[in-house]
């Protein structure tokens, strides 16, 4: 079975008291994400919370490593990232319900060509859509600001409007933008594992105007999400 046939055949995480006592990992791009979670988490030993490093590849590598040394349950990708305009606000959150490997392809004539046209492999990944709803339901009765929909993982920051727009074309109905989410999604699924990505929003897609941004706030979105994390598992 091959690794797009796997992830399309996991099986939904069971809430049990079973499941629960198994153990949570949950992986970050940079330290200030980790400690954000770590502070909403409370110390709760069931969540394991680590570092990936930034970008899609290094996060595969270092879930892969993560998950080859313990048992896990579940994979989380936390952090922040930004919002596509008129879908996520800053300030807001996104839960995937999909991963998008959105700039692995080839440029054409004719446009942008992704590997699954190119025969190569494949850059969507559907998640279990009961753990997400449960997440977001979760979420929403915290009366934190959240909404599902697909999460692009990008190599490169988008940093121009033009940019924005043709990604948003290109993944109808696309929420956010960060650069790990797919690396750890393949590595978990590559272990039959379920995995969510759970992004605060810290500034819009587009334009790089670092001036808007809102890191600190994201971050505190971020903690305060990590702690209904506590309460969903």
């Amino acid at each position: 079975m091959n690794l797009e046939q796997k992830a399309k055949k996991l099986p939904g995480l069971i809430f049990s008291r079973q499941q629960s006592e198994k153990q949570i990992l949950v992986m970050t791009a940079v330290s200030a994400e980790r400690d954000a979670v770590l502070r909403g988490l409370n110390n709760d030993p069931r969540f394991d919370v680590l570092v990936a490093g930034v970008g899609s590849v290094v996060a595969a590598v270092n879930t892969t490593r993560a998950l080859a040394a313990k048992e896990y349950c579940l994979v989380i990708s936390a952090g922040i990232g930004g919002g596509f305009p008129g879908r996520a606000e800053v300030g807001s959150l996104v839960v995937a319900d999909e991963i998008v490997v959105a700039d692995l392809g080839a440029e054409t004539p004719d446009g942008f060509c992704s590997v699954d046209e190119l025969g190569f492999g494949f850059t969507h990944m559907q998640l279990d859509a009961s753990l997400v709803e449960h997440i977001s339901r979760g979420l929403l009765v915290a009366k934190l600001p959240v909404i599902t929909g697909p999460v692009l993982t990008v190599s490169t920051i988008t940093g121009t409007t033009a940019r924005a727009v043709e990604l948003a074309g290109r993944v109808p109905g696309a929420a956010a933008e960060a650069m790990e989410g797919y690396g750890v999604g393949y590595a978990a699924f590559d272990r039959g594992l379920p995995v969510l990505e759970m992004r605060s929003i810290s500034n819009t897609v587009g334009p790089r105007e670092r001036s808007t941004w809102r890191i600190k706030e994201a971050l505190a979105v971020l903690e305060a999400a990590s702690a209904i994390l506590t309460e969903a598992f």
